[in-house]
């Protein structure tokens, strides 16, 4: 590893408010694409991957472990499809986006050029990876703090009965609360090739650019636009 790369890696560790990261190596790998890692020949198994598998299993347990426990009355059911929407692509590409997750993913050309330094699917899969890190550099405790402090907002969600809503929704929902807003959501542009496109959408209230985002489909762009604008409005960092 390099002197820049080892600087950007202490940054980074700094940006997610860890204390300390005693194998900047299990970092780097986190936050290493298999697209990189196949145009650079690194080492085999040497992209973050197996690190998001491992990160995802513990933010099931994590998440479902503090619904369980806060959520006494809450059926099966209910819990499963709470912990469902606090783990999705979105809660964990918005997280990723507060701290510019993307600036620090080695990733190869072709992703660079596509825009996947703010792709959601990245982001999220890159999350999961530092989770897996965290655990694998430190301990369960210290990922468990990490999840439950950098996903607060989505678990208040679920207190306030709103995580079967979609983004959409829930802004449309807050945008009218003083009476009928006119929502339109607009297509900004694409990038990439057509089996593989990365589309951007703003949304507007009132003709009125509240926020954008961005998505494999047009769906998950405005979905994502919704959350944006939502965040911006209410004040709050999800």
């Amino acid at each position: 590893m390099d002197t820049e790369r080892k600087q950007q890696l202490e940054q980074f560790i700094q940006v997610l408010g860890l204390k300390e990261f005693h194998n900047l190596l299990v970092l780097d790998q986190a936050l290493t694409h298999s697209s990189y890692a196949n145009e650079n020949k690194a080492s085999h198994g040497y992209y973050n991957e197996r690190l998001e598998f491992l990160g995802d299993a513990i933010l099931d347990l994590v998440v479902g472990e503090y619904l369980f426990l806060h959520y006494p009355n809450m059926p099966e059911g209910e819990l499963s499809k709470a912990r469902a929407s606090v783990v999705s692509e979105t809660p964990l590409a918005s997280v990723c986006a507060k701290f510019h997750m993307g600036d620090y993913i080695l990733l190869g050309k072709g992703e660079l050029a596509t825009g996947g330094r703010t792709r959601p699917s990245i982001m999220a899969d890159a999350f999961e990876a530092v989770v897996g890190a965290i655990y694998i550099d430190s301990s369960y405790e210290e990922a468990r703090k990490f999840i439950l402090h950098q996903l607060k907002g989505y678990l208040d969600l679920v207190k306030s009965g709103h995580y079967e809503k979609d983004y959409k929704t829930l802004f449309q929902e807050y945008v009218q609360q003083e009476g009928p807003q006119h929502i339109e959501y607009e297509l900004c542009r694409s990038e990439g090739p057509d089996h593989d496109k990365t589309f951007y959408m703003e949304v507007k209230v009132n003709g009125k650019v509240l926020g954008e985002g961005s998505g494999k489909t047009k769906k998950d762009a405005e979905q994502h636009a919704a959350h944006t604008a939502l965040m911006k409005l209410k004040g709050e960092e999800f």
